[in-house]
């Protein structure tokens, strides 16, 4: 199961206080002020008791440096008040305002070929500027003194989306400072990079640049290293911006909010520095796997989250704007997803944004009020979310959603795999983990996700989909779940590297061979796009090896080909090595067989294909993620949540249709 939270300090709960926020990003600064009253009586009856105000307001706050103009923020915040709306207060860093890059071009971040990212966009700053970091404290502090005591003010918002890379002077400076906090020496450093490979050894600390545009591949532990650096220089900025309104507000919760799966945070780290950990998700509503990818994502949160309730940030109403072809959400779908999201431990769903944009470049991404206004399909639609989630709230806030599975996933080791020189450009890390997660979903195992040195002993069974990269904390960690009775279940390519990315003697660590049965893993076979392998019972895709086996027993082989014969899945006692990504039939049903032989099982049986289930606390929620209505045998009385209506038996679902079950006494 997942872990609990043990952090004493302000809470998502803090925020709730007993009931699910629901609302989005609010740019009042973008319409005049009688339009606010508007705004306001339609909060109101879509339910929405919480906005986040702020976001990208830093030129309007502060139009010249050192001048303040807050009396908008003012009379937005008493208004809100005044209506029982609660206020996530952004601070405005994520995009500053045009004279700092013009006085302060050092603070404009650089790509790998030395151009600068100018202003006229966001996220224009660079991490490691002095002046920018300054003017960013500055603000901070003076809004936090403002609006600390302000009775709307519910929660704190710092920056937006973290997402910076710079390779520019000032950047370098610090990488330097972080790799001699790391390393100590220069020889160490050598030593840890390779450097004896391309005679890249350097001879002092004024050598080393970040990772910019080279003639050929880069070093991949330098490139390594340049991220985990990028991740913690932009953790830095963001708390130090907690800290000012800590300082000031040390009852008040205080978030950032993760993209989905991004690979440039390593998120384990950021979230232990959250009060509330927060998340934005977008998937296509085209895409018959997005409600998987929302699972995959609200998993992940709530595993960020040590387990406890987490809050979706941002979601659209309707269509995006950045995809090449922007499609609304079909009716249903988006009471479906935020359900979803509360299904899987939300206990806040938001959106970006309330109004939609008039101009600008967002101004055809969807908002609550969309273009069509208070009588359009999508307003509408928010109003009867926001209702049921009024609801369900008291049932739901503050209860876990339990799971006896976890995945395992660590950034470092994505950020190593993904290196130039690997073996196969068509291995994508995170396609690799979804098709893991999706087979578990499919086979409506609800699951967690763990970092490889996490506590794994309260889990039945735990999957690796992937890590190149594994410490020996982490391996020990592994051979200490399967020697306590655990079952584990790892896919290729995984314990090749340390964490240096040097490659492990025998091309996987030896005391992992030893755990799968392996006695010598011989050679990588990667398969071509569109390739498959052949194997007892089903093909596999990507990837195949040639291993030759010492105890472990083969559970299926490949079939034909230079392989013919050597295992394919190969399994000793409670460990599972699988050596190829069987077809996502092939992996759902092994690892459903699997899950059975370890003790877990779904929450229901026999469920139509399309319907998720998932327990949160005392509740059964059933999601229909078709267009046709189906019926579910749910055995027992239950009461639906959301309508009052008592279930005996059997339950319809219709197109896109959800059931909140409570068991009836």
């Amino acid at each position: 199961m997942d872990p609990t939270p043990t952090r004493n300090a302000p809470s998502l709960a803090d925020a709730t206080r007993g009931r699910i926020l629901f609302g989005g990003d609010y740019n009042p600064e973008q319409w005049p002020e009688e339009t606010w009253q508007e705004d306001v009586r339609l909060m109101k009856e879509a339910g929405v008791n919480s906005v986040t105000v702020g976001v990208f307001s830093w030129a309007k706050l502060e139009p010249r440096p050192g001048a303040r103009e807050f009396g908008w923020l003012d009379r937005l915040m008493d208004l809100m008040h005044e209506h029982g709306i609660g206020v996530v207060l952004a601070t405005p860093t994520a995009s500053p305002p045009p004279w700092m890059g013009r006085l302060h071009p050092e603070t404009l971040p650089r790509d790998e070929d030395g151009r600068v990212e100018w202003w006229g966009s966001r996220q224009h700053f660079s991490h490691s500027s002095a002046a920018y970091r300054r003017h960013a404290a500055a603000v901070t502090e003076d809004l936090a003194a403002r609006y600390g005591s302000h009775p709307a003010l519910t929660m704190w918002h710092i920056n937006n989306e973290y997402c910076t890379f710079d390779y520019g002077d000032e950047a370098a400076a610090a990488f330097r400072r972080w790799l001699q906090d790391k390393y100590g020496t220069v020889e160490a450093l050598n030593r840890a990079w390779g450097t004896a490979f391309w005679s890249q050894g350097y001879d002092g600390w004024h050598e080393v640049l970040p990772p910019r545009h080279a003639h050929y591949m880069k070093n991949p532990t330098h490139v390594l290293d340049f991220k985990r650096f990028t991740s913690d220089m932009l953790l830095e900025c963001y708390a130090a911006e907690r800290d000012i309104v800590r300082r000031h507000t040390p009852h008040i919760p205080v978030t950032t909010n993760f993209m989905p799966l991004w690979v440039g945070q390593d998120a384990w780290k950021w979230a232990a520095e959250e009060d509330v950990v927060s998340v934005d998700s977008y998937p296509d509503p085209r895409d018959p796997l997005g409600a998987q990818d929302n699972a995959l994502l609200q998993d992940m949160t709530r595993s960020q989250a040590a387990g406890g309730p987490w809050m979706l940030m941002e979601q659209a109403a309707g269509p995006v704007n950045w995809r090449g072809v922007n499609h609304p959400k079909p009716r249903g779908l988006n009471r479906l997803w935020s359900l979803q999201a509360v299904a899987r431990g939300a206990d806040a769903v938001c959106y970006f944004q309330w109004r939609q944009s008039r101009q600008g470049a967002e101004k055809f991404h969807s908002g609550m009020v969309s273009h069509a206004g208070e009588r359009g399909r999508t307003f509408q639609e928010v109003k009867r979310i926001g209702a049921e989630l009024a609801r369900i709230g008291t049932e739901v806030t503050g209860t876990p959603v339990l799971s006896d599975i976890a995945i395992l996933h660590e950034w470092n080791s994505w950020w190593a795999g993904a290196q130039d020189g690997r073996l196969s450009s068509e291995v994508d890390y995170a396609e690799v983990v979804r098709a893991w997660h999706r087979a578990l979903w499919e086979a409506h195992l609800t699951t967690a996700f763990a970092h490889p040195e996490h506590d794994l002993t309260g889990y039945r069974l735990v999957v690796v989909p992937q890590l190149y990269l594994l410490t020996d904390a982490a391996i020990d960690n592994l051979l200490a779940y399967v020697r306590g009775g655990g079952t584990l279940v790892c896919g290729f390519l995984t314990g090749v590297a340390d964490e240096d990315d040097r490659v492990r003697p025998g091309g996987m660590d030896v005391r992992l061979r030893e755990l799968f049965g392996i006695r010598t893993l011989h050679e990588w076979w990667p398969l071509d796009a569109g390739s498959t392998a052949e194997c007892e019972g089903f093909r596999g895709t990507l990837w195949s090896e040639e291993i030759e086996a010492e105890d472990g027993v083969a559970a299926a082989r490949y079939e034909g080909g230079e392989l013919h014969g050597l295992p394919a899945v190969l399994r000793r006692g409670g460990a599972w090595y699988v050596s190829t990504l069987p077809e996502p039939e092939a992996l759902r049903d092994l690892l459903a067989r699997i899950a059975e032989d370890a003790g877990v099982r779904p929450p229901l049986d026999g469920l139509p294909a399309g319907v998720e289930p998932v327990r949160r606390g005392g509740l059964l929620f059933l999601l229909n993620h078709g267009r046709d209505a189906v019926t579910v045998s749910v055995p027992g009385r239950h009461r639906d949540l959301l309508t009052g209506a008592d279930v005996a038996e059997t339950v319809e679902l219709g197109r896109y249709g959800v059931v909140v079950l409570e068991e009836s006494q």
